[in-house]
């Protein structure tokens, strides 16, 4: 029996967690759940997995729920509340699903607990990845990651040697716009960018899937989850989002992690692995998937992905104020504040400005991170 801690269980993560551990409730118990605000999806959850500590993060509606709180369950609030929950002793596997920087925070809380790090959060590794790194070596922790691409590498790599690996190739569906020119891209809506083909994900995943910063984000996960060099690790469009990533060795071979587009098979896998359970979904059935399609990203129209890669390039904390410029913008488009071909303005500006600082450094880091938000707002109340 594993103890599970899910952070952002009102999530699209975290809720197909909890479907994933009602199938095996002789395998898994959920002792912790960790929400933002959303009250109502957490009290469906506590009547469904009887959890011993929750997490709301915001404190007006943590002390809203107070009041409706059952006998037996503690109750925590804010990031410092994520934090304990994070590190809580009863746990095996902490999940972070958190959205957003937000993230980084518990997850340095998890890994220098020990406990086992089923990773959703690519956030915390884009901005603190030298951080999250150093806390993962000190403490010996396991990262296991649960972003369907860096899953998929993750099994890729299982019994090879990292020096024989020639380079990640992580695939990307292209978004709802895929194939729009930067003038095609001028009028498009809100509810346009949230339509993704493939995938069905939470607002801020669904925005970045559609700029191809998502893609970006990915790529600076991997460059720290897997310590291969950034100019080793290509993005390839592949429509049908049947080849989750693969990973070519220095012999020409290739290996290839294919399955349906359900995050259930990623996020179950990192659950019980190294042990592999029974899934609820249908066989994947290639003659009605007919033909796998490949195509490079555009650059020029979603550059996006290309600031990412300069980020890496550039280190320090730029990759920290890439994601933190990358929030705000996202959040301005979702209010309508902005148009969609903004948000990169406002990333590129924010970059432009930034006087970088140690990385290493936590305090110094989350000051970045603060600047870099305060400076996208100003340029946002600009456009």
């Amino acid at each position: 029996m594993k103890n599970i801690v899910i952070l952002g269980s009102s999530g699209s993560i975290g809720r197909q967690t909890i479907d994933v551990v009602a199938r095996y409730p002789d395998m898994f118990d959920v002792i912790g759940l960790a929400v933002h605000s959303n009250i109502e999806i957490l009290e469906a959850q506590i009547q469904k997995v009887k959890p011993r500590v929750i997490v709301v993060v915001d404190e007006h509606s943590a002390k809203a729920f107070k009041s409706k709180l059952k006998k037996g369950i503690k109750l925590l609030t804010g990031v410092e509340g994520l934090e304990q929950l994070a590190s809580y002793s009863d746990a095996d596997v902490v999940l972070n699903a958190l959205v957003g920087s937000v993230g980084l925070k518990p997850t340095l809380a998890a890994l220098r607990a020990g406990k086992t790090l089923a990773l959703a959060n690519k956030e915390s590794m884009v901005a603190g990845g030298a951080i999250v790194k150093k806390a993962k070596e000190e403490s010996g922790a396991e990262i296991l990651p649960v972003d369907s691409e860096h899953n998929a590498i993750f099994q890729c790599m299982i019994g090879e040697r990292k020096s024989e690996i020639k380079r990640l190739i992580i695939t990307a569906s292209g978004g709802p716009f895929r194939g729009y020119s930067k003038e095609d891209l001028e009028s498009v809506t809100v509810e346009q960018a949230l339509a993704h083909p493939r995938w069905t994900m939470g607002p801020k995943i669904t925005i970045d899937s559609a700029t191809l910063m998502n893609k970006g984000l990915e790529v600076i996960e991997a460059y720290w989850l897997f310590d291969i060099p950034y100019d080793r690790i290509d993005v390839l469009v592949h429509p049908q989002s049947i080849i989750h990533s693969m990973v070519e060795f220095k012999d020409g071979s290739i290996k290839a992690h294919l399955g349906q587009t359900d995050m259930r098979i990623p996020i179950q896998y990192a659950l019980s692995y190294p042990e592999r359970l029974d899934s609820p979904l249908p066989p994947l059935d290639f003659l009605e998937v007919e033909k796998l399609t490949f195509e490079k990203p555009d650059k020029d129209s979603f550059p996006c992905l290309k600031y990412a890669f300069e980020v890496i390039d550039m280190g320090r904390t730029y990759p920290a104020v890439l994601n933190a410029a990358n929030e705000e913008a996202v959040a301005a488009f979702l209010s309508g504040e902005i148009s969609f071909i903004d948000i990169p303005k406002v990333i590129r500006r924010v970059i432009d400005k930034h006087v970088p600082g140690d990385e290493t450094d936590l305090g110094i880091l989350l000051e970045v991170e603060d600047w870099a938000r305060e400076k996208a707002r100003e340029i946002i109340k600009e456009l």
